[in-house]
């Protein structure tokens, strides 16, 4: 049976939470530095098992259901996070922003995301309790969502060149040094205050975290309707994701179809909200406002399987599909090596002419 979540529970958690945000930044300032692969690696399970604890008491307090609730929730945020990454790395890419103050910026990106998340969470809770029949709007934006993230057109470039707006308009109206000046956003120079590259970087990174804040919160919406699990899964998400940015590096580049596995999983959602709509339909031209019965229902645990199972199809097949070419690449060089050292050209099969 399950109960509700007591109240000392909630602040404890967010007060918890909050001080472990506040030591991760503290530690960031304190000593700059490019983490290693293993100081990522035990940061990131660090987080993941903080994760998983987290919701073993939401289970042992108020129940399974919250705490597949919020599992589902987490692993939904967490995917779209990573899928965050990726536009952070053009981000870091295009502004040339030095390796040693990439982890400044990755939390100054984290800190906007939350406060960005957290308004859309309130405004969320308090128009979801009022307008019920906002669940089928939330439900067609995520399939859009979902169609735009599959094909062409919902590709991370565009949203980089999205964000070129504010880098012109920031260019047009504040002088802006030509280099970088450590993680500082102002400095001087030839005795005249300016301010640096990284305002730039903390623009396009602000942006960024709207656009996927637009995206992310009705997609928890539709698995759990508790403004503190949303808000709770969202900080998991966003905990260790600097770290996780360096751990992974390169590896982004292999994980080419995650974003089928997040289409599938915001289109999933999408119809969930869609059924939820129909379920509390208010709207008088729809069924005459009454309920639509026969629309049917989706368990938390059945979304969770759909995300788990959707996240991993998309990562093992990236994978399989990365190894593979890989060994091709392998065997053209090898190939090449033969060749160069025998001091022909590698030969090329030729198409066959049987027709006389």
């Amino acid at each position: 049976m399950d109960l509700e979540l007591p109240l000392w529970f909630e602040i404890g958690s967010l007060v918890i939470l909050s001080l472990i945000l506040l030591a991760d930044l503290l530690i960031i300032l304190k000593r700059p530095h490019i983490p290693s692969t293993k100081e990522s690696t035990l940061w990131v399970v660090f987080y993941v098992c903080l994760a998983l604890l987290f919701a073993g008491l939401m289970w042992i307090i108020a129940g399974p259901e919250y705490a597949g609730q919020f599992v589902a929730g987490w692993l939904t945020e967490y995917s779209l996070s990573i899928d965050n990454l990726f536009v952070f790395v053009l981000i870091m890419s295009q502004f040339a922003v030095p390796r040693r103050y990439q982890q400044e910026v990755l939390m100054v990106g984290i800190i906007i995301a939350l406060v960005l998340r957290g308004l859309f969470i309130l405004a969320g809770a308090a128009i979801i309790e009022q307008f019920s029949w906002v669940f089928y709007i939330f439900g067609a934006f995520l399939v859009w969502t979902a169609w735009r993230q599959a094909f062409p057109g919902g590709d991370h470039d565009s949203d980089v060149k999205q964000e070129n707006f504010v880098v012109r308009l920031l260019r047009r109206t504040i002088d802006i040094s030509d280099h970088y000046d450590g993680a500082k956003v102002r400095t001087v120079v030839d005795g005249k205050k300016m301010w640096t590259p990284m305002i730039i970087v903390f623009a396009a990174i602000g942006v960024t975290d709207l656009l996927f804040a637009i995206d992310s919160i009705p997609a928890i919406f539709g698995i759990t309707q508790s403004a503190f699990i949303v808000f709770t899964a969202n900080i998991f998400a966003l905990m260790g994701l600097r770290q996780l940015y360096f751990l992974l590096g390169d590896l982004l580049d292999r994980l080419r179809y995650l974003h089928y596995g997040i289409a599938f999983i915001l289109a999933f959602i999408g119809l969930k909200l869609v059924f939820h709509a129909m379920h509390v339909n208010e709207l008088p031209f729809i069924n005459n406002g009454e309920p639509i019965e026969w629309a049917p229902e989706i368990s938390t645990w059945m979304s969770l399987g759909v995300i788990v199972v959707s996240m991993a199809v998309a990562t093992i097949a990236s994978v399989i599909a990365s190894s593979r070419e890989k060994k091709a690449a392998n065997a053209d060089a090898a190939a090449a090596l033969v060749a160069d050292e025998k001091g022909t050209p590698p030969t090329v099969e030729q198409p066959r002419d049987d027709v006389r």
